[in-house]
């Protein structure tokens, strides 16, 4: 019998980056852009969180371990799942470099909610929800994983002719930034959806922040007033 909670996951999108596995710690190549906008999303999930320094944290489809180690690296007890057995690997195999302590694991969101309820100071979710099926179910799992009080944080990408653009024309085509076929624009998720999909999860959005890339000077930076293409979400369980 299927295990319904295995069913949230695209075979496909896990595909996609299973076969770019071994590049993931390369910050010249594919992953580049996940590694130059790392700093500024381990800095909003710190700040916002009110520290991650002795917070106990989970990192849902952690791939290969970038933001988890950067968390890890802030003093936060790390937790990363992910679908994909190569990313893992890539990931555990990093830490004899980073010499960092993080527990990886091949769960989805929803089986390891079911499993540890509640047990989480900081939940993220970073780059995922455009890769599954069901956002709504993964966004729900945050919400069970996180203990009353604590942050969960969601990142993805708007839904409009300017993200289209940007995101899969510019970004994959003609920068050729990110490998083509990396993003399907059907599975982009506009701001209001995201808030929708959170507040009927039971949180509450405390924030919203865009990621805004300049292609002449090639950096990043938040910015509350461009939520267009790339954006940030921090949002909080009731205390009860």
């Amino acid at each position: 019998m299927t295990n319904p909670q295995q069913n949230n996951v695209d075979l496909n999108e896990v595909a996609k980056f299973e076969a770019l596995a071994s590049k993931w710690w390369d910050t010249e190549n594919e992953f580049k852009p996940l590694h130059d906008i790392n700093p500024l999303r381990t800095n909003y999930v710190d700040e916002r969180a009110a520290g991650l320094n002795n917070k106990k944290v989970i990192d849902i489809g952690c791939g290969g371990g970038i933001l988890s180690e950067a968390m890890a690296k802030l003093g936060a007890n790390v937790k990363g799942i992910d679908m994909g057995e190569a990313p893992l690997a890539v990931a555990k195999l990093h830490l004899e470099e980073s010499k960092l302590d993080i527990d990886y694991e091949k769960i989805t969101a929803e089986e390891i909610a079911h499993r540890e309820a509640g047990q989480y100071d900081v939940v993220t979710c970073l780059e995922m929800l455009e890769h599954v099926p069901d956002p709504a179910s993964v966004i729900k799992a945050c919400m069970t994983l996180v203990k009353p009080g604590g942050h969960v944080f969601f990142s993805t990408i708007n839904r409009n002719p300017k993200a289209y653009l940007f995101a899969i024309i510019g970004a994959e085509y003609i920068l050729n930034m990110l490998p083509k076929g990396t993003h399907d624009y059907a599975k982009f998720i506009q701001p209001a959806e995201l808030n929708n999909y959170a507040r009927l999860a039971g949180l509450e959005v405390q924030h919203m922040t865009g990621m805004t890339y300049n292609p002449l000077t090639k950096t990043y930076k938040l910015n509350d007033k461009d939520v267009s293409v790339n954006y940030l979400m921090h949002t909080q369980k009731p205390k009860a």
